[in-house]
This record gives structure tokens, C-alpha cells and sequence, in this order.
């Protein structure tokens, strides 16, 4: 092992009381009463990077309307260690806040409280996004602490939104471009995990999402069915209908159009699917006792998650939905729906196909209901090049520390800020995660095992030593 690897590998009791310390401070982004917690964690990111000798900002991003009230959003920490201008620089980027959590929540000890029990930590944020953040600074006191050089620049981007929708930091990014961030060689984003249990891998692309609505308003009020059914076109029935057009039972998309978006599919990507390290049993018993899948096919179960577009419906809002009978007719619903985009799916094409689609489907109907599409969000696909020099140092850090090569996988979910740092800096982006798929993130009893965390930050390390000379 390298002096940086060594030290990571003696002081493993050092960095998991500094992890503790970290997943102790509640920083709730999405609720009120612990927006102060946030704040706190901000500066707590602060105080440990100075101890480091980085130079350290904190950025206003201004405020929110949360739960009637204004609030201060919490600062972005920039943080900058070297300006040496023979060197790469790279940009690191994380999130301090973390999801909701709550003991009642079937959590089985304070989920605020960091518990280890064998190779097992288990916390809020442990593993989303406090390990991994945390796991950077424990990779550059190693390199203080053994007097070695850092190879490259570094430039530390951690942000106290995202599990809130990081209001306010893409425009900060795209400002900054030409300002904190001008310069930057690569970036590194270490928020997702590996594809399973056993072996790292790399993500170099994430599906993006429109989310929609179908909103069909019929009478001026709910009505009696004893009374009123047989007379009126009910919407609820409208909507059914609708939603039923979008897709079918085995998740194939029938909005014409949105599949002929999608790029060919190539021989090389369709051998890494081949080859990724999945077991399809081990996914299905993960999800419920009985098969659910679409298929008993590995590559054809990945492409689904990782390459192809899907269409899911969410819910209907304005609906009987409670215990017992409720004999009324809605006067107006909503259903919800949202598509999972892949590259060149645009955006725009794909709101104005769906919403196409739709009103065409509801001519059929001849309801006199109205009917209304409404796109309430969208973000584009990001997919970057996994033969990049920054992939290619990051798959020989995790070969250097773990033994094997890793999986080159793409993810199913939406990081939106990887596309914002992708298209602002026009450099390459690369999704090194540290922890493993069954580490709970958004659930209860999250984990983050202590393997994952030392051997992960010994990654980070090894991945500092080899972008600085690949190319």
C-alpha cells in the first residue's frame, strides 16, 4: 500500500468517529423545524476542510417558501486545496443533507445515532451522502498527515439541497463556470452505489424524467352514484382509460414515437451488459417472494433499468382511496405519470408526443369531460464517454484497491446536477460510488458498511494518483 492507502487502512477508528460526528447533526433539508441542523452541517463541512488547509467559501444561495415561511437555503461550501497550474485540477462534488427519518419509522436504533455492529454503520446519510463526503476528507487528511503531495487540484463543490431538489445550485454552477469553477479538468460525483453486493463499479449515465398529469374535470361537484350514475360521463372513467393507453402490462411504451427516439443499441454496450456481475434471482427475491420481473433475462432486466426509456403511473389524486365503501362519483381527477428519459429523448419532443397522444386518445372517448395534459417537470438524460481518462483512472483506483475491474453500469434514477456540470464545464463526468445496492438510501436503516467506507476511501486516493497522469 502506498503511505496516503496505509494510513486510511491504521486510522479506520479515526474516520468512523468523524463519519459519527457527521451523522449525528439531523441536516433535514425538506423540514422546517431542522432547517438550523442544516446550516449547521454546512458549517461543520467548514471548520473540517480549514482544519485541512483548504480555502473555504460559504455561498448564500439565498432563501425558500417552506411550510409558509421564509428561510435561508443552506450555504453551498466551496472549497479549493492547490492552485498549482501544472496540475489537473478535478471537482468533487456531494450533498450534506439527507432524507427524513424518524425512529417510528421502523428504524432499529436512532436513526441519528451512528450504530456499528461488525462491518455494518448504520445512520441517516451514512450512505447517502455523508459516507462518501466524508470519505473525501478522510482521503486528504491522509495525504497531510503523510506529508504527500497532493497530485492535482482539487475543487470541493458540497451542497445542502439535493434531497430537497437543489434549488438554486445549478444556476450557481453555470455562474460559477467562469468563476470558482473555470478550469476544471474533470468531475467526480460520488452519490449512487454499486449495481450489487459483491463488486464496484462505475456509472456513466443516468436516466432523466418528465413528470406528468391528466387532469379531467367533469361535474361542479362529487356526485351520489345512486343518483347521478348512468347520467354523466364520469371522469375517473375518462382517466382509466387514458392512463391505460401509455403502456403496457410488460412496461413496453405506446405513446408513438418516444421509442423511436432511442439510439441503437450497440455490440460493445450490449457485451457489458452481458457481462455485468447480476444475478436476476438475487434481484427478484429482493423484491418479492413470488416473480414480478419482466423477463428472467439478465441483460434484457439492465437495459430495461439502465438504457430504455419507461413509462410508470404513480397515482391519481382527487380519488376514494380510504378504508371502507364511498359510493361517489369524483367531479375531477388527476392521474400521474412520468417517463424515464435516455439519450436523444428530448425533452420538449417527448411533452409534445405524449400530450399529442393523449388528446387524441381522449376524441375516442366522445366524453364531454375536459381534459388537460400537463407536464409538471422534466430533465434530460446525461450519458458520458466510459473509455474517458477519468473513467479509465477510476477503474484502475478500484482494480489497485479491490482486485477486480469494475462494471461500467448506467443507472435507472436522475442526478440532475451531473448534466448541469457536464454541459457548463463541457468536461467529463464520472460516477465513482462507495457504497453497495442493498445499503437502504431513502429508507429505513440505512447502511453503510466499514469495507465500503476504508477500502472506498483508499479509492479515492488511488483515483487523485491516476487522473494526474492519464490522459
Amino acid at each position: 500500500m502506498t503511505k496516503v492507502s496505509q494510513y486510511i487502512e491504521e486510522h479506520q477508528k479515526d474516520f468512523i468517529e468523524r463519519l459519527r460526528e457527521a451523522v449525528e447533526i439531523a441536516s433535514v433539508s425538506g423540514e422546517l423545524k431542522r432547517r438550523d441542523q442544516v446550516i449547521k452541517m454546512g458549517h461543520w463541512l467548514k471548520a473540517q476542510l480549514e482544519e485541512l488547509q483548504a480555502h473555504v467559501k460559504l455561498i448564500d444561495i439565498g432563501t425558500q417558501q417552506l411550510d409558509g415561511q421564509t428561510i435561508p437555503l443552506p450555504p453551498v461550501v466551496f472549497a479549493q486545496v492547490g492552485d498549482d497550474a501544472t496540475k489537473k485540477t478535478i471537482t468533487i462534488y456531494g450533498h450534506y443533507d439527507v432524507q427524513p427519518a424518524e425512529l417510528s419509522d421502523g428504524w432499529h436504533s436512532q436513526p441519528f445515532e451512528l450504530t456499528v455492529e461488525g462491518d455494518v454503520m448504520r445512520g441517516r446519510g451514512s450512505t447517502d451522502d455523508k459516507g462518501p463526503v466524508v470519505g473525501w476528507l478522510n482521503t486528504l487528511t491522509a495525504y497531510r498527515k503523510t506529508n504527500t503531495p497532493l497530485p492535482v487540484n482539487i475543487k470541493f463543490v458540497f451542497e445542502g439541497m439535493e434531497e430537497s431538489g437543489s434549488e438554486g445550485l445549478d444556476d450557481l454552477v453555470v455562474k460559477e463556470s467562469q468563476g470558482f469553477l473555470k478550469g476544471t479538468d474533470a468531475v467526480c460525483i460520488s452519490d449512487n452505489y454499486w449495481l450489487t453486493n459483491r463488486k464496484p463499479a462505475l456509472t456513466y449515465g443516468l436516466r432523466g424524467v418528465s413528470y406528468f398529469e391528466i387532469c379531467v374535470k367533469g361535474p361542479n361537484a362529487d356526485l351520489h352514484s345512486g343518483v347521478f350514475g348512468g347520467t354523466v360521463h364520469e371522469p375517473m372513467t375518462d382517466l382509466v382509460k387514458l392512463m391505460g393507453t401509455l403502456v403496457t402490462t410488460d412496461g413496453k411504451i405506446t405513446v408513438p414515437g418516444l421509442n423511436e427516439m432511442v439510439e441503437p443499441l450497440s455490440d460493445e454496450e450490449f457485451q457489458r451488459y452481458k457481462h455485468m456481475d447480476f444475478d436476476v434471482k438475487e434481484y427478484q427475491d429482493s423484491i418479492a417472494d413470488h416473480p414480478v420481473t419482466i423477463s428472467d433475462d439478465k441483460a434484457t432486466i439492465l437495459m430495461g433499468r439502465m438504457r430504455y426509456p419507461s413509462l410508470s403511473l404513480h397515482g391519481i389524486e382527487g380519488a376514494f382511496y380510504g378504508g371502507g365503501a364511498k359510493t361517489v362519483i369524483p367531479c375531477g381527477v388527476k392521474g400521474k405519470f412520468s417517463i424515464r428519459l435516455v439519450p436523444d429523448m428530448d425533452v420538449v419532443k417527448v411533452e409534445q408526443l405524449v400530450k399529442e397522444h393523449l388528446h387524441k386518445e381522449a376524441k375516442k372517448l366522445n366524453t364531454r369531460n375536459e381534459v388537460e395534459v400537463v407536464q409538471l417537470s422534466a430533465g434530460p438524460a446525461w450519458v458520458a464517454d466510459p473509455n474517458h481518462w477519468n473513467f479509465r483512472a477510476a477503474a484502475k483506483a478500484i482494480k489497485n484497491v479491490f482486485g477486480v475491474e469494475p462494471d461500467r453500469t448506467r443507472e435507472g434514477g436522475s442526478i440532475p446536477v451531473t448534466l448541469t456540470f457536464d454541459e457548463s464545464l463541457k468536461v467529463n463526468v464520472c460516477l465513482l460510488p462507495m457504497g453497495r445496492a442493498d445499503d437502504g438510501a431513502h429508507s429505513t436503516n440505512e447502511k453503510l458498511n466499514i469495507s465500503n467506507y476504508i477500502q472506498g476511501s483508499k479509492v479515492f486516493a488511488e483515483y487523485l494518483e491516476n487522473v494526474a497522469v492519464h490522459d
